[in-house]
């Protein structure tokens, strides 16, 4: 069992200060764990009632049947989770729009391998954080994984991106979303948001830019790796060339598949 620490923000005090369009269809935010979910929803949020929010996890395959409510309506209601595609989550998530968050699976590997050894992270991969293993042996477990115990990138890739490919979902890459955030006062970035805001259902109010800029702040978000404690220094802040044909080996046309080649 894995469990997340994670510190409660005050985007709700924050959401409130502005005006709110009622949502009209669900809306869920999937993603690829460790693609930057906290930052991507903490942005939307910015643009959806409260009361349409719908906070009580994050959904998964696992919990699914226990989550049917957020896709029912009225009233339509925002939800985020980490949904594997299936027979089942595509039938349960028909009537809402689907934004899908990816990330380049290069740097998803050193994401993955920082937050298994932070205290923000606590399970069965405990002993990781005080073993005698190296940042190197780290690495290649999150790529290649650990047998029942932590999926691999192939199968976590597979099940919670690709398969998702080519149904009605927004693809959203993390790289991308970060660079127009760090450009975010250029004209030139206006359509990259409208484009997302529009595969949202959400308008695109003349304070948009503030909305996002206060839903992006890593302050608002206990994953951001700025805000992550433990032995997360140790590792390094880019694969090898070595660990990158590791990547490419264990699940070979990934990154073409998902646009970053």
């Amino acid at each position: 069992m894995q469990t997340i620490h994670l510190k409660p923000d005050d985007l709700d005090e924050q959401t409130r200060a502005f005006e709110q369009q009622a949502l009209r269809q669900p809306l869920f935010l999937n993603s690829v764990p460790k693609c930057g979910s906290h930052l991507l929803r903490n942005i939307v949020r910015m643009f959806v009632p409260i009361e349409q929010q719908y906070r009580r996890d994050f959904i998964q395959y696992g919990n699914l049947r226990d989550h049917l409510d957020a896709f029912d309506g009225p009233p339509a209601k925002l939800s985020w989770g980490h949904l594997a595609f299936s027979d089942i989550s595509a039938i349960t998530t028909s009537p809402a729009r689907k934004i899908l968050l990816v990330r380049d699976p290069y740097s998803w590997v050193l994401s993955k391998a920082r937050f298994m050894l932070s205290d923000e992270f606590s399970g069965e991969l405990d002993i990781l954080k005080n073993a005698p293993v190296s940042a190197e042996q780290l690495i290649n477990m999150v790529i290649f994984g650990i047998h029942r115990t932590n999926p691999g990138l192939k199968d976590t890739f597979t099940h919670n991106a690709v398969a998702w490919l080519g149904t009605d979902v927004f693809l959203v890459r993390y790289e991308e979303l970060v660079s127009a955030l760090r450009k975010l006062d250029d004209p030139q970035t206006e359509p990259y948001f409208k484009d997302l805001f529009d595969a949202c259902g959400l308008a695109m109010p003349s304070d948009w830019r503030e909305r996002v800029r206060i839903g992006s702040d890593p302050a608002h978000s206990g994953t951001a790796k700025q805000n992550l404690s433990g032995k997360i220094t140790e590792l390094p802040s880019e694969l090898t060339a070595q660990q990158r044909d590791l990547v490419d080996f264990s699940c070979p046309g990934l990154r073409t598949i998902l646009g970053y080649d």
